[in-house]
């Protein structure tokens, strides 16, 4: 129980603000956890992962509701802000499916919230997951990293065995037997937006648990298959399933990690993930040629089993998950239903979908900076997938490597990966002394972010222009157009990395949606392009496709630059960051005013006691004043009053006194 009372204490020690109007309630769904409160930096020299610190940690549906204190709502904000609601045109922004609402609800009134009982975890609390112990927090980043690592493994290995597939089920056509690759990465696309949001609900470990071991199931169904229709379905809905992980993880770094060691542990982490298409076809590879290919999808499972029994030590990290089981834990303790949290109201499961299924997409079609975004990334990571069907051809089929020895060609990507991770002071430093700064707060503006995306932007087309200038003939040494594979790889992480915190900077609170929409684009030009591929490295040559290939990247190199150069003015001009904006300004308004209210509340109850103070002074004054008349000195009433409070603390005294000088 000494657990609960400190709990008890802290809770109690808290402010008591302006009791609320019981008329008015609020759904605060999807408010952002309170765990790093504390966590702010003064220093304009910050971490630059920040920005995506803040929208992995929030939920996707946290801009669905504008996030007002429900002590603080009243009437007269809602006419203060009539206003507010409408636009430079004179149009009202209920009409735009991405306005912050207000919403009230009836489930809940502000009266049975008193806000006494809130229950909030602080940054000193050790339920807080930074507070714990630092042996655990890195087996949870270990635990996450290498789950996500057995997901996006699967997808590539499997490009590995198409040779053995293809012989057992009698295909001729390379691209249909590709399909297989093709599905799993539809369903990463497809469980990014329905499956991983379900975190907002259950919390992330429950969907860990239940979505990978699905996940691990299903691999049962494709290493049993009896036709390549077997196979091809099953991989897309084990993959809608592992998408949880590549989705939910990242949030989990950042729920562990402080500020100072954020860009230490997200680098920790990106290394398995980042790495994970890489290995896939060298595991895969060596298994196939000594197990067969049917061992692909057991040695998968294997290792997926691995994953969840590890994940089953991870406790549950996500802030509104802890502070709902915080409240439940007090009321049951104390036996006092009083206790609430900001995230007691359960966002419906259909509310949810809704919103995951609509926001991404409207944003990606209504946002100029998510049109050019997201067709650079996507090409980019469209062509990253279809090395995984160009290096067999040149390595297998043109140097007549085996399955297991063209997989030791991928060796060039992954070591470009790490080093692009191990360089991270480098970026930092870089971004931290740019000269794009944000005017309001002094710190690194999100197009100072954009210049590391540069770099990636000119090393890739580098590396992908001289692999295909060095790949044939055969009599070029094989190490050449395999260390161009570096720059390649380079390019690559840096161009996700930073690409996706530019996101975060710019949207804010709608950069989880921003960052959905991408997701799903470029994992449908991830499916679809090697499809191509075999087809295309056919008909043009490995040297002349993979050169058309280097120039596309190389057309695209102006968007990264354009975003470093006027991505301030583009983002002046967009809509959605308009509206953001105005929300927050709106948001600062009533904040103010609430400020205002509670200081004239406890102006009011000051003045309220000193009236009280002065009716117990009034009656012995009466009585001296009384004795004044029958020939005592006006003194001797003011010391009287004293007299009576002589008990009493000093600011009574003095309240005495002068009441007696009043008087006198």
């Amino acid at each position: 129980m000494a657990g609960l009372d400190q709990d008890v204490e802290k809770q109690a020690a808290a402010t008591h603000p302006k009791p609320p109007n019981p008329e008015i309630g609020i759904s605060t769904k999807g408010t952002g956890p309170s765990l790093t409160a504390s966590d702010t930096q003064s220093s304009v020299d910050t971490d630059p992962l920040s920005p995506l610190q803040h929208a992995l940690s929030q939920p996707l549906a946290a801009a669905e509701i504008e996030q007002i204190p429900p002590d603080d709502l009243d009437e007269e904000d809602d006419d203060d802000d009539d206003d507010d609601d409408v636009d430079y045109n004179g149009n009202h922004d209920n009409n735009n499916p991405l306005h912050l609402t207000r919403t009230r609800t009836s489930v809940t009134s502000a009266a049975s919230r008193p806000p006494d009982f809130e229950v909030t975890i602080e940054a000193d609390d050790p339920e807080n997951p930074r507070n714990w112990p630092l042996w655990y927090r890195a087996y949870t980043v270990l635990a996450v990293s290498y789950a996500t690592w057995v997901v996006v493994l699967y997808s590539t290995s499997y490009t590995a065995t198409i040779p053995g597939i293809m012989d057992e089920f009698s295909v001729s056509s390379r691209p249909l037997a590709t399909l297989g690759l093709t599905t799993y990465l539809l369903g990463l696309a497809a469980g990014s937006v329905v499956v991983a949001p379900m975190s907002e609900l259950y919390g992330r470990r429950i969907v860990y648990l239940v979505c990978l071991g699905v996940f691990a199931v299903l691999i049962i169904p494709c290493g049993l298959a009896d036709g390549l229709a077997e196979l091809i379905v099953v991989r897309f809905i084990g993959a809608v399933f592992g998408a949880a992980m590549i989705s939910n993880s990242p949030g989990t770094v950042v729920d562990i990690a402080g500020h100072e060691s954020l860009a230490l542990c997200m680098s920790w982490y990106s290394i398995a993930p980042l790495n994970g298409p890489v290995t896939g076809p060298l595991i895969g590879g060596f298994v196939y040629e000594n197990l067969g290919w049917r061992w692909g999808n057991w040695l998968a499972m294997i290792l997926a089993g691995i994953a969840v029994i590890m994940l089953a030590l991870v406790k549950e990290t996500y802030a509104p998950a802890l502070v709902k089981k915080k409240a439940a834990r007090l009321r049951k303790e104390t036996g006092d239903d009083r206790w609430w949290c900001r995230h007691d109201q359960r966002i419906s499961t259909l509310d949810l979908l809704k919103t995951n299924l609509s926001r991404p997409f409207v944003l990606a079609a209504t946002e100029p900076i998510l049109w050019f975004f997201n067709i650079w990334i996507s090409i980019i990571y469209g062509i990253l997938y279809l090395c995984f069907v160009a290096y067999p051809i040149v390595f297998t089929q043109h140097r007549g490597w085996s399955v297991s020895m063209t997989g030791l060609a991928f060796v060039g990507i992954g070591i470009g990966t790490l080093i692009a991770i191990a360089m991270e002071p480098v970026w930092r430093r870089l971004i931290n002394g740019s000269p794009k700064r944000d005017p309001e707060t002094g710190r690194a503006a999100p197009e100072a972010t954009a210049l590391v995306m540069c770099i990636g932007a000119l090393l890739t087309p580098l590396g992908q222009l001289a692999f295909s200038w060095t790949c044939l003939p055969s009599s070029i040494h094989p190490a050449v157009p395999i260390a161009f594979g570096i720059p390649f790889g380079m390019g690559n992480t840096l161009s996700f990395i930073y690409g996706s915190n530019y996101l975060a900077a710019a949207y804010g609170i709608y950069a989880a949606s921003a960052m959905a929409g991408n997701a799903v684009m470029r994992s449908i030009f991830g499916a679809a392009l090697p499809l191509a591929g075999p087809a295309m490295y056919e008909a043009m040559t490995p040297q002349w496709a993979g050169t058309f290939l280097g120039l596309l990247e190389v057309l695209l190199i102006p968007i990264p630059f354009a975003f470093y150069r006027y991505g301030h003015k583009i983002r002046d001009r967009s809509r959605v960051i308009r509206q953001m904006r105005e929300d927050k300004a709106r948001a600062e308004r009533r904040a103010e005013r609430a400020a205002a209210r509670k200081k004239d509340g406890r102006m009011t109850d000051e003045e309220k006691k000193g009236g009280d103070l002065a009716d117990t002074s009034v009656a012995p004054a009466a009585g001296a004043c009384a004795c004044a008349c029958a020939g005592a000195g006006a003194a001797t009433n003011a010391t009287a009053v004293v007299m009576i409070f002589e008990e009493k603390g000093e600011e009574e005294k003095e309240h005495a006194a002068a009441q007696g000088a009043r008087m006198a």
